[in-house]
């Protein structure tokens, strides 16, 4: 026996109750909120009469996602500013949203958590060879999606101190 999900149809009053709700609880982009109204079984005419209503109502707001997205992810999980652009592209993001919310990373902090992997890495690496290990420690910073140009000047830089 398994347990399928039943959908439910709503009507246009009611799917725009059920994602207000669903937009207040957490920032959203249209994206988003345009699955769940196809999933909610509203049709495409009515989805972005809902969309528009929405943004009116300030329920939505990309440009205010982006801010919240790239500030925490930054904060949270250290993500550089290469990964945070590429998962706001991935969701459909305009350039000018992306790049306002890139504005919410200050760039003494952002240095200031490179640094901080790198003597956190450095710590934890087994790797006896210097070389090897800023090699290791800058392919992690570079995959968090720190920019390798200045991964590398500041391993250089500490490197000389």
């Amino acid at each position: 026996m398994s347990a399928s999900k039943t959908t439910h149809v709503y009507t246009p009053a009611q799917a725009f109750v059920k994602i207000a709700s669903f937009c207040a609880y957490q920032e959203r982009t249209q994206q988003e909120v345009r699955i769940k109204l196809y999933e909610y079984g509203i049709k495409s005419a009515e989805v972005e009469e809902i969309i528009v209503k929405l943004i009116e109502d300030n329920f939505l707001n990309e440009e205010r996602f982006a801010k919240a997205f790239a500030g925490g992810k930054f904060r949270v999980k250290k993500w550089g500013r290469n990964k945070i652009i590429r998962e706001l592209e991935m969701r459909g993001l305009s350039p000018y949203c992306i790049k306002s919310g890139l504005k919410e990373i200050e760039e003494d902090d952002y240095v200031s958590t490179i640094h901080q992997i790198i003597d956190k890495k450095s710590r934890e690496s087994t790797v006896k060879n210097i070389y090897q290990k800023t090699h290791k420690i800058a392919q992690y910073l570079i995959s968090r999606g720190f920019e390798s140009d200045l991964v590398w000047d500041i391993l250089k830089a500490g490197a000389r101190d």
